[in-house]
């Protein structure tokens, strides 16, 4: 049985520096809410960011102190699930503009110390990601294994890959599309007028005791339909009436359904701001990856490879929006799979089918080539001294230095082990300690086959290099052992 990853807590950090929005405003200080699960590797490479969707926080797996109810995506984030805490990093934070712990319109605004309301300025998905950025460079995290979200997470995913595309190496964007369309972007301006037609809404200057309930609880029904399915709902709720034998000829709440939206509507009003909920369908309804109409010149510099999955039933994000996604991709020579979730859910798939979802990412996941987790290594040339590769070696912090021809050719390797072994024997020329039989892997091989070798011939790291055998990269044991033993342990138990 899966478990879970325990107790956990929100985390707060604060940026003094000015965040510079998309529409020119700016925001300072900013502060971001976050919750982290598993542990960072020694040369920060495992770990995933996790996005979440547009009511949800950064409160994405464990249990909070006192509460009985996990994190909203609990049943993918753990040991031995899809994101596996035994080898993973897992971060996900609160949005900006959110109500959960991240500077919003809620937020004190330090210059006059009340909310801002609708002083806030207006946000992107795009500010939303330059702020997550923020957080991975407080971590001192310079590439992402994974960038991950469903619905308006899934959108963020997809951002990061334009925005940062040298800091990600995967991306799984579920449930979500490349923009928005005027049906989306409908129903949020319906959702929203709906929260300013409440008087108590008084312009965004409402206080915590006179919130616009009805206005909120009204945008919540209206959105919450569209994250179900025709078939989900006859499943549920069928026409069955609610504490009732016979229709009553009036207008009071009668069918099962109409009292189910009641309550989701009523209690959104107790975890979420009406202004957070205008700035962040507005930051939807403007998302649009594409340049000019096109969504291939949009992902032109996307570097990452995509699992893009869909759901059958989804009528907010319906498939054909993810496919638009995957031709973009592929119109750009990009590694891409797809994948259809079959579910009578609707949009809510993405949280509840956490079967066929764990299988999927997983199976993304495991999917690592060499190019995926190699490194830059600095190098030496073979006519230089013993100093020198002493020196280079600890100003970088590394164990093994690949020794380059004249002509930029992989002539061999040094590793701490032979400089320290020199050292002992008084030898004085490089050349008498490089390895010049070498084993080497390219880019595009497995990282299985890699490890193998590494543990049959029982060396600590490969130099990896190009079809003109000069040097790309390296990868160690150090940085394959987090990222590898989930796969690893998987083959023992089969």
């Amino acid at each position: 049985m899966h478990k879970s990853v325990g107790i956990t807590k929100t985390e707060h950090i604060t940026f003094e520096e000015t965040l510079i929005l998309e529409s020119g405003a700016s925001i300072s200080p900013v502060t971001i809410a976050y919750e982290t699960y598993g542990k960072l590797n020694k040369d920060k490479s495992n770990a995933i960011l996790v996005c979440h969707a547009f009511s949800g926080n950064a409160h994405a797996a464990g249990y909070h102190e006192g509460e009985d109810r996990p994190g909203w995506w609990d049943t993918i984030i753990g040991p031995g699930k899809a994101l596996d805490t035994n080898y993973y990093f897992v971060i996900c934070s609160n949005i900006l503009g959110g109500c959960n712990g991240t500077t919003g319109p809620a937020s004190i605004n330090p210059k006059n110390g009340e909310p801002y309301g609708l002083s806030f300025p207006i946000i992107t998905i795009g500010d939303m990601v330059n702020l997550q950025k923020l957080l991975i460079d407080h971590f001192g995290i310079k590439q992402l294994l994974a960038v991950i979200g469903g619905s308006m997470g899934g959108m963020q995913a997809l951002q990061w890959s334009v925005s940062y595309p040298e800091m990600v190496r995967k991306v799984v964007a579920i449930a979500t599309t490349a923009r928005s369309t005027p049906q989306q972007i409908a129903f949020n301006e319906v959702a929203r007028q709906a929260i300013m037609a409440d008087p108590k809404w008084n312009k965004g200057k409402y206080s915590k005791d006179s919130i616009p309930e009805r206005g909120l609880a009204l945008a919540r029904m209206i959105g919450h339909i569209t994250y179900l399915s025709d078939d989900s709902m006859h499943n549920k709720f069928g026409r069955n009436l609610q504490n009732k034998e016979t229709i009553g000829y009036d207008f009071s709440t009668e069918f099962q359904v109409q009292s189910y939206l009641h309550h989701q509507g009523e209690s959104f009003t107790r975890r979420f701001d009406a202004n957070s909920y205008l700035y962040i369908t507005k930051a939807i309804d403007y998302f649009d990856l594409s340049i000019n109409g096109s969504l291939a010149a949009g992902f032109s510099k996307a570097r990452s490879s995509f699992l893009v999955i869909s759901v059958t039933s989804d009528w907010l994000y319906p498939p054909y929006q993810s496919e638009e996604i995957v031709s973009a991709l592929t119109a750009n020579d990009i590694e891409v799979q797809y994948c259809e979730i079959r579910s009578n859910y609707g949009h809510d798939a993405f949280l509840l089918e956490s079967g066929q979802l764990n299988y999927m990412i997983s199976q993304f996941l495991d999917r690592l080539l060499v190019r995926d987790v190699m490194k830059d290594s600095p190098t030496i040339n073979e006519q230089s001294s013993m100093h020198d590769a002493a020196r280079i070696m600890i100003e970088n912090g590394v164990n093994h230095l690949p020794v380059l021809g004249n002509e930029g050719q992989l002539a061999g390797i040094v590793t701490s082990w032979d400089i320290a072994k020199a050292v002992a024997k008084g030898y004085k020329d490089l050349d008498m300690i490089i390895t010049r039989h070498v084993f080497t892997a390219t880019p595009e091989e497995s990282i299985i086959k890699v490890t193998k070798l590494m543990e049959e011939k029982a060396i600590s790291a490969i130099p990896v290099v190009d079809e003109r055998k000069q040097l790309v990269g390296i990868v160690s044991s150090d940085s394959l052992s987090t990222l590898l033993g989930r796969c690893t342990q998987r083959k023992k138990n089969n």
